[in-house]
């Protein structure tokens, strides 16, 4: 399943958040995978505190311990965290996808 990892920490604690994030990507455990890390170079959403760095990761996990394997490490870190499970759409198929999962009338 895909999530988007969101993670707020603040620009002093950048660099202890970096080493331990590489630390852990580097061998991440087994279920889960990075397809994409983001770093928001504009407020991503209102209310963010002044001097806060937002990253976005899109991730895979096979399972809730894969993926608290992530959120403990990045808590421990400094990083507030939190996963948004989300479903791939094909570009120009919404329509398509809407009719195959809206509820059935009858």
């Amino acid at each position: 399943m895909k999530f988007l990892h969101f993670a707020m920490f603040e620009f002093a604690k950048a660099a202890d958040v970096a080493q331990a994030m590489d630390k852990f990507w580097a061998k991440p455990p087994t279920g889960l995978k990075v397809l994409a890390t983001y770093a928001c170079l504009g407020m991503p959403f209102p209310d963010v505190p002044p001097n806060t760095g937002v990253a976005v990761d899109v991730i895979e996990a096979e399972s809730a311990e894969a993926l608290a394997a992530l959120s403990y490490t990045a808590g421990l870190a400094g990083v507030s965290g939190w996963n948004v499970p989300v479903m791939e759409l094909p570009v120009g198929g919404a329509a398509k996808l809407e009719k195959k999962y809206r509820p059935s009338t009858r």
